[in-house]
């Protein structure tokens, strides 16, 4: 009942297709009835004009049980498909809403799958239970009403086979629902391993680890494989056991309308109608339990499709959100500590920070590996949000801020250089696509990125692959960084944004954010201390902790930490200090 909201819209579509199933089955019901005419009134009787007449409404029948079939076919199909577009667009309506800490909790594998083959499965048991399960449902009950029109004596030969088959259809399902879900969650696994290998093949041929990445695979794969085939052959199985019951209740049928019709009490023609019935009933009973298959698949697939529509963003916006109030640009964390788990478990990333980044000035961030600074500015634009203490910009709680106004007003580079498939000139203006040729030209300039897009047959409009696979990784950084700075926003973020390119570069680049930290707060994370020396402020983190402030003079004179950074980059250098 949760996904009825994404059919109503199609409600007459969805109404008409089991109306439609419904008049074929009259019809197909209505054949074995006239066909036990025939041979009663007309074979047995010698009458021709009986049999020719009666034969033309069969072929009549026929006829609108044909213009019905393909109606439902027809509306059944619009119906599935469009349910399936409208579920498919608000999952990703809702992943578009989740915070990192979300995206950290579903992986990007398994997100790829509940949007594509789960909102499939959940589309073909639509189109089915508006096609095959109105008419195997409705030949089946026919079935048994025709057939106690026919001979009720035989017809208890049915009554006592229902229960039996229903039982048989219980404990299908009962059997296939968890094992279809354990065939879900091994696909998940299979995708991720797949994805792995995909996004990281260079890699992989570099290290010569072909053999050892077809050896996960292959665990993955057969993995998937002894669940599918489980829950396969576990379905499987109650197809000939309901196969036997039926056909042993068709040899009963037989034998005892053969003896009724010997004995002159059951007409030839209503013996051959009744067997054609329990035929009938015999394939839609089968039907139905193949339908169990498909259903234990998709009630899995709803499963996990309703995980991400009922998982709500850890981070949102405020009842009453401030909007407009990111003026200056100033920074200051109160006492702040962090943690990636839920609560406050685990190992602090970061531990009581105290700290004011004035504006318009250029910040650097330094520490080692693992010491909190991509941690600290994600708490910015509240990527992710503090466990404890307060994130200020312009006095103003980041929670307190609309979150549209507040990332509008940071730029963002992030560790990794992130780009679309499309063109260059659409990737630098991504956060801003009603920017002009001036605007991109001009941040692509002080990304040091222009002269390297205008040597380029296309230049601007040069189709880039996908995530920029044919540009060097320097080149995808100053497209990422030309992209934040096109925003002009009142901070800016970079994330060891220039590890890839060469001094020359990266000493234009840091001119260029010199320049901008006149307009914007420029706060810059680098492990190389030649990217942050000549910064207003530089930030030490050591395991969490603010171990350093000041400038590059002050630090080398004072700061442990920093003269260790500095010597370890700098080995020939001596440095002098009191």
């Amino acid at each position: 009942m949760k996904f009825m909201k994404y059919i109503k819209p199609y409600w007459w579509a969805a109404l008409l297709a089991p109306l439609l199933m419904i008049m074929e089955v009259c019809m197909d019901l209505l054949q074995p009835k006239l066909m036990a005419d025939i041979v009663n009134s007309g074979v047995m009787q010698g009458d021709t004009a009986f049999i020719m007449r009666t034969g033309g409404w069969m072929l009549t029948a026929a006829i609108v049980g044909l213009i019905g079939g393909i109606g439902c076919t027809v509306f059944s199909s619009y119906a599935a498909i469009r349910f399936g577009g409208a579920l498919r667009l608000d999952l990703f309506k809702k992943v578009q809403t989740f915070s990192f800490n979300n995206l950290d909790e579903f992986r990007t594998s398994s997100l790829v799958n509940r949007l594509t083959g789960d909102v499939i499965q959940m589309q073909n048991l639509v189109q089915t239970a508006l096609r095959v399960f109105v008419r195997e449902s409705a030949l089946a009950i026919g079935s048994i009403v025709m057939a106690f029109v026919l001979s009720p004596r035989l017809a208890v030969i049915m009554l006592i086979t229902l229960p039996l088959l229903a039982l048989i259809l219980y404990i299908l399902a009962k059997l296939t629902v968890p094992l279809f879900s354990a065939v879900q969650q091994k696909l998940d696994r299979l995708n991720t391993v797949l994805q792995e290998n995909l996004s990281g093949i260079r890699v992989v041929k570099a290290f010569v680890r072909a053999d050892y990445e077809q050896r996960r695979f292959a665990k993955a794969n057969q993995s998937y494989l002894d669940i599918a085939v489980k829950a396969a052959r576990t379905a499987a199985i109650g197809m000939p056991v309901m196969m036997f019951v039926l056909n042993t209740a068709t040899v009963a049928v037989l034998w005892y309308g053969g003896h009724h019709y010997w004995s002159g009490s059951l007409e030839l023609g209503n013996l051959i109608a009744f067997v054609n019935y329990m035929a009938q009933l015999l394939f839609a009973l089968v039907s139905l339990g193949m339908m169990i298959m498909m259903l234990s698949r998709a009630k899995a697939s709803a499963v996990r499709v309703q995980e991400v529509l009922a998982a709500d963003p850890v981070i949102t916006d405020p009842e009453l959100p401030r909007d407009k109030v990111i003026r200056h640009g100033e920074v200051e964390f109160n006492r702040v500590s962090f943690t990636y788990r839920e609560g406050g478990e685990g190992r602090e990333v970061l531990q009581n920070i105290n700290l004011k980044i004035r504006p318009r000035k250029m910040v650097g961030i330094l520490g080692a590996t693992g010491s909190g600074k991509t941690s600290l500015v994600n708490l910015i634009p509240r990527l992710y949000e503090a466990g404890s203490g307060e994130v200020l910009i312009d006095g103003v709680n980041v929670n307190r801020i609309a979150t549209g106004h507040l990332r509008r007003e940071i730029g963002v580079v992030l560790q990794q250089a992130i780009l679309f498939s499309g063109s260059i000139r659409d990737n630098i203006r991504f956060g801003k696509p009603e920017a002009g040729d001036d605007e991109v030209i001009a941040a692509a300039q002080a990304a040091q990125a222009h002269e390297f897009i205008s040597k380029l047959p296309d230049g601007y409009d040069t189709v880039l692959g996908q995530r920029g696979i044919n540009l060097s990784g320097g080149q995808k950084q100053r497209l990422s960084i030309a992209r934040a700075l096109l925003l002009r926003p009142r901070i800016l973020i970079l994330d060891d944004s220039t590890s890839a390119v060469d001094s020359k570069t990266e000493s234009g680049i840091m001119q260029a954010l010199a320049e901008r930290a006149r307009e914007s707060t420029v706060i810059l994370i680098a492990q190389r201390i030649s990217s942050v020396r000549h910064a207003d402020q530089i930030i030490v983190l050591d395991e969490g902790r603010i171990a350093g402030e000041g400038t590059h003079e002050e630090l080398l004179q004072s700061n442990d930490v920093y003269r260790q950074i500095y010597q370890s980059q700098r080995p020939d250098e001596e440095v002098a200090y009191g």
